[in-house]
Order: structure tokens, then C-alpha cells, then sequence
């Protein structure tokens, strides 16, 4: 009987573990005035997911998030972005983030709804990003800007720390790489 019952557990912690998403499409989130977003409207899009901050330091990379978005948009590449205040450095509310990213550089990539990123309350998204894609040195993201590649079919191929720029060699090289791969 304890045989059976524990064939049984492990059969049902297998299975809710497959259920869990695949890839990125089958993700959505709120954007930042509170619409779903299912993150299916992206498939075959190469992603950089980034959590963002109004008040940090690397703050001033939305503006190379933004040029590169620009830059790539129109060969499938997408910049979304996960303000969070969980390092203390996003103290306001959603309407003040996205005035701010707007306003101050210009921002016109899409901004999603302030959510942790980091601990029991981390968001789906970045539940999926970092089971997919651990850090050097820890599996959670460590600090704002950590970014996120995710290829035309979902899966997360890249992650960079806060200081490597998205314009960095480093960054563009894996973009251009996703970008020719097929679907």
C-alpha cells in the first residue's frame, strides 16, 4: 500500500510539473495600465525581457533599450519591461513609471505591471525566465536590469547581469544571432 501511494505522489508531482509553461508564448502578464497580455501576440519574436528601476543606477540603459528596440523591431525583436521594486528603487505607482520612461528617455516598448521578480512572490514570468536561465552565482535575478534573450521559439538562450549595457558587444552579437535563426 505505501508502495502504491508513493508511485502515486511521485506520478503526480510529475505531472504537475509538465504542466508548467514550455515556453515563454504560453506566459501572459498585466501591462502597465492593467490589460492581459498574452504573451502569445509575440511567437516568433526574439524578446529581452529586463526589470526595470526609475531610481537605480543602470537606469539610463532604457535609453540603449530603446534604441536597439528600434534599431531590430522590424526584423521581429522586442524589448519587454518588468519595473519591480524589489531592490527598493521603484517606489512609484504604475502611471508614474510609465510617465517617467516615457517622458525622461523616450521609452515606446512595452511596459508591463510592477511585480516582484525575485522571492516567493516573483511573478510567473520571471518564475519561467529564471528556472530557464540560472545566474552565475544564484538562479534569482540580483539586482534591476538583469537581462533576459529569448529565442523565436520561446526558450531562454541568454542572460546578462545589470552591468553589461544592452548595447554591449555581448548583447547585440546574441540579438543578431536570434534574429537569423529561423522558426
Amino acid at each position: 500500500m505505501r508502495l502504491i501511494l508513493s508511485l502515486s505522489l511521485l506520478f503526480l508531482g510529475a505531472t504537475v510539473h509538465a504542466e508548467g509553461p514550455k515556453n515563454f508564448y504560453e506566459l501572459s502578464a498585466n501591462d502597465i495600465s492593467g490589460k492581459k497580455i498574452n504573451f502569445s501576440t509575440y511567437r516568433g519574436k526574439v524578446i529581452l525581457v529586463v526589470n526595470t528601476a526609475s531610481q537605480c543606477g543602470f537606469t539610463p540603459q532604457l535609453k540603449d533599450l530603446e534604441e536597439i528596440y528600434k534599431k531590430y523591431a522590424n526584423r521581429g525583436f522586442i524589448v519587454l519591461a518588468f519595473p519591480s521594486n524589489d531592490f527598493k528603487q521603484e517606489k512609484g505607482d504604475n502611471a508614474t513609471v510609465k510617465s517617467f520612461a516615457e517622458k525622461e528617455y523616450g521609452v515606446t516598448f512595452p511596459i508591463f505591471d510592477k511585480n516582484p521578480v525575485t522571492g516567493k512572490d516573483k511573478q510567473p514570468v520571471y518564475q519561467f525566465l529564471t528556472e530557464q536561465k540560472s545566474g552565475l552565482i544564484f538562479k534569482d535575478v540580483s539586482w534591476n536590469f538583469e537581462k533576459f534573450l529569448v529565442d523565436r521559439k520561446g526558450q531562454v538562450i541568454e542572460r546578462w547581469s545589470s552591468i553589461t549595457k544592452p548595447s554591449s558587444e555581448a548583447v547585440i552579437k546574441e540579438i543578431e544571432k536570434a534574429l537569423a535563426e529561423p522558426l
